[in-house]
């Protein structure tokens, strides 16, 4: 088979753009732009960066999210390829979309204030520009696969957490409520976690403090790699 390229085959840009996903500890949230310049000036996006024809996707987002972050290893996944012809009124470009978890603290959110980004509750993001939109619920539906097979979502808990911070995250990612009971004992059995003899009191009105617990990091790569037995939730 023959396949002849003409020079203005070539026409064509390409982007990257990511999700970034951080947890609050009572909302998942994901990280949103303000576009600057036209088209769509004054728009919500998501974080973007242009792929030079030099430039491998992964190398380009992971530059982006060390610019924004100070770190490019967090756990970052391609998603998938938008290439409408008219998803750009400038022209033909292809977007390149992932999805990025990070485990969010008060220095990197002020940082990433100053730049003039947001976080947003991912249930509360406004119409955004482009095809951002479809880009976004799409890395919802991944995120939802992923966190029922693998422990991927602990990503986004401190490194010591109760068991009712674990419970809403999980929610949060599924968009559904689990029984407390039931819920604990599930986690539980997954041998991922360390009590770690630290408590906490969630709030003032708690009558006791909770047990703060960390995930076991040989079990947890382990699973993160082969996925669980059986889907928990």
């Amino acid at each position: 088979m023959n396949i002849d390229f003409h020079p203005s085959d070539f026409n064509v840009a390409l982007a990257t753009s990511v999700v970034v996903y951080g947890f609050s500890g009572d909302e998942l949230l994901t990280l949103v732009a303000t576009k600057e310049g036209e088209p769509f000036h004054g728009a919500h996006i998501l974080p973007t960066a242009i792929i030079r024809p030099d430039q491998a996707p992964e190398t380009v987002v992971k530059a982006l999210l060390r610019e924004l972050t100070n770190r490019d290893d967090w756990p970052l996944e391609q998603l998938n390829s938008f290439a409408n012809p008219y998803r750009n009124p400038s022209g033909r470009v292809v977007n390149i979309a992932y999805y990025c978890l990070v485990r969010l603290s008060d220095e990197l959110k002020s940082g990433l204030e100053v730049q003039g980004f947001r976080w947003l509750p991912v249930t509360k993001v406004p119409s955004m520009a482009y095809d951002r939109d479809e880009v976004l619920a799409y890395a919802r539906e991944r995120f939802k696969r992923r966190v029922k097979r693998r422990p991927v979502g602990f990503t986004l808990l401190p490194r010591e957490f109760t068991l009712n911070e674990i419970q809403r995250l999980y929610e949060c990612a599924l968009g559904k409520k689990f029984d407390k009971r039931n819920f604990r004992r599930k986690v539980l059995k997954s041998q991922l976690l360390i009590e770690t003899g630290n408590m906490v009191r969630s709030s003032a009105r708690a009558k006791r403090p909770s047990r703060l617990y960390m995930f076991d990091e040989k079990k947890y790569q382990t699973l993160t790699l082969k996925g669980y037995d059986i889907v928990y939730f």
